[in-house]
């Protein structure tokens, strides 16, 4: 309150609720948003007497982090910084917790411990990078190969134990890729090899290479946990984990198919406890979310998202569906999957073996007196009617479909066969959208991209006099240069002049063009004002938008 951070009011208000969440009182305040982690930090480091470590500038030291145990490093929120002459540094979230100095004293004693504070998020990123959850994988594999000698490897049919190598090898890897904020993880059979790999931010990247051996083993266990047969190994698999890794419920999607080395796995990791974002974070420019948000007023109509697969279209329809979940709303969803789970909102599974299909799902929910409909994807020609026809009736419709751009998935529904005039009574906008990867903040620089990323540049519209900036590498980024992405948005709204083009069988040109005079930023637009501004790279829009 001394610096002006805080008014008397929110100090009341601050202290109100941490007497009813028991809550230290400076997280509290970082978790309601009345004060930024940095701020915070820097007021206690000068009440406590203790220094402040930017972990965002300098990595810990290897060995000084390993003489903290993972667990107690978690546990408390600290992190070993650097070690000289039997003084420990560690870097701690609170160390007004008397259990820091205590606990990690006795953890790396006869060492002495001397404190300092880093913001907490920071340190959460340096033991996730600290402590991998794949160092060990060594040692698994020796004892694998060790178990496996005079037996045949190949048959990948035998049940381990719960204490086998490669199931830890699994845990392991789950681990790892939740750490790592994978979205996907890929178990790939080789003529010498299995390639484990890890999609983060969009991209794959190489974490593991295993043993040919171990192929078989590997793809049985995660068999047996997704409930699949381990048996058959000819055929397509489809299965489902539910578990729990570090603390957090993740549910987890399971494909396998046979390839001339083996079968091939590919789990989806559906993280229960991740954030869900407000259509304000989507990265919309401003007059793109207040044209979106104001299709959301009607009380009936179509609003549709577009784009490939992988490019965010749930996240933004889950961010759209945040803004209409409302008490006076009945709303209801057909997924495939249901990603997350709202309050108050009745969500409905896929199932085909159930005969519940989009289609027939969709049809159930119009006897259940919806206001809302979400629609996973419309995949298909009969879908798509009973969705325009819903939407038509007085319901307010939302759903994906895969099309190029905005004016692209227009013409795929005249494709799916409905008629123009239907479009244009129902459909009033279309978002389309891509990801790209932003620039890690920790280690971005500036730098002078090559002649062709500056032709490109130029050609799209770009100022080639700007500032561009790139990503080193670092830990928090995995050496990526590259943190968690950011959406590029195209919205069409149903004009008259794009209607009566659409009635008129207009090539898909026009279509554009009158978009285009009606204010309507390409998906090109906004990779090249996100390149101007800072937050990417030109080799990213190059690569993740598509050019029109």
């Amino acid at each position: 309150m001394q610096r002006g951070l805080l008014t008397p009011a929110q100090v009341d208000e601050a202290l109100l609720q941490q007497s009813a969440s028991g809550k230290r009182l400076g997280a509290l305040l970082v978790e309601i948003g009345m004060v930024d982690e940095r701020s915070l930090i820097e007021v206690l480091s000068v009440q406590l007497g203790v220094p402040v470590v930017d972990l965002r500038q300098s990595e810990p030291d290897p060995e000084a982090a390993a003489r903290v145990p993972e667990a107690l490093a978690r546990s408390l929120g600290v992190v070993g910084v650097r070690r000289a002459e039997g003084t420990l540094v560690v870097a701690a979230g609170d160390p007004a917790d008397p259990r820091v100095l205590d606990e990690v004293g006795r953890a790396v004693a006869p060492d002495r411990v001397q404190l300092a504070i880093a913001a907490p998020s920071d340190i959460r990123r340096s033991i996730d990078s600290t402590y991998r959850a794949l160092s060990g994988v060594g040692s698994l594999v020796e004892a694998f190969e060790a178990t496996e000698t005079g037996r045949n490897a190949g048959s990948g049919a035998r049940v381990v134990s719960e204490d086998a190598p490669v199931v830890h090898l699994v845990n392991l890897m789950l681990t790892q890729g939740l750490r790592d904020r994978a979205s996907d993880i890929h178990v790939e059979p080789h003529a010498d090899r299995v390639r484990v790999r890890y999609r983060i931010d969009g991209a794959l990247h190489d974490v593991l290479s295993l043993p040919e051996s171990m192929g078989p083993s590997l793809v049985s266990r995660i068999k047996i946990m997704a409930n699949m047969n381990i048996v058959d190994r000819r055929r397509p698999q489809d299965g489902q984990i539910a578990t729990e890794i570090d603390g957090r419920p993740v549910d987890i999607r399971v494909a396998t198919t046979p390839t001339i080395w083996g079968e091939k796995a590919v789990l989806r990791l559906l993280d229960s406890n991740r954030t869900l974002f407000r259509l304000g974070e989507l990265g919309m420019p401003p007059a793109t979310y207040e044209r979106f948000a104001s299709l959301l007023r009607s009380p009936y109509g179509m609003v549709a998202c577009a784009g490939p697969t992988g490019s965010g279209k749930t996240t933004t329809l889950y961010a759209t569906l945040g803004e209409l979940n409302q008490s006076e709303r009945n709303i209801t969803t057909i997924e495939d999957p249901v990603e997350y789970v709202f309050p108050s909102v009745n969500q409905i599974q896929i199932n085909d073996q159930a005969g519940i299909s989009f289609a027939t799902g969709l049809r159930s929910i119009l006897r259940q007196d919806p206001d809302v409909i979400l629609v996973g994807e419309i995949r298909d020609a009969e879908t798509a009617r009973i969705a325009v026809e819903s939407a038509l009736t007085g319901h307010f419709v939302l759903s994906s479909i895969h099309a190029g751009d905005a004016c692209s998935a227009l013409h795929r529904f005249a494709d799916m066969g409905i008629e123009p005039f239907l479009i244009t009574s129902t459909v009033s906008g279309v978002v389309s959208q891509r990801l790209v990867r932003r620039i890690c903040d920790q280690c971005r620089e500036p730098y002078r991209p090559g002649v062709d990323e500056l032709a490109f540049f130029a050609k799209a519209g770009g100022s080639t006099d700007a500032g561009f900036w790139q990503g080193r590498g670092c830990n928090f980024c995995s050496r990526t240069g590259y943190q968690e992405r950011i959406g590029v948005f195209e919205l069409l709204v149903m004009s008259d002049a794009v209607k009566r083009l659409l009635v008129e069988k207009a090539p898909i040109d026009s279509l554009r063009k009158a978009a285009r005079e009606e204010h309507m930023d390409s998906l090109l637009d906004g990779g090249v004002r996100l390149v101007e501004e800072g937050t990417t790279t030109i080799a990213e829009i190059m690569s993740s938008v598509y050019v029109v």
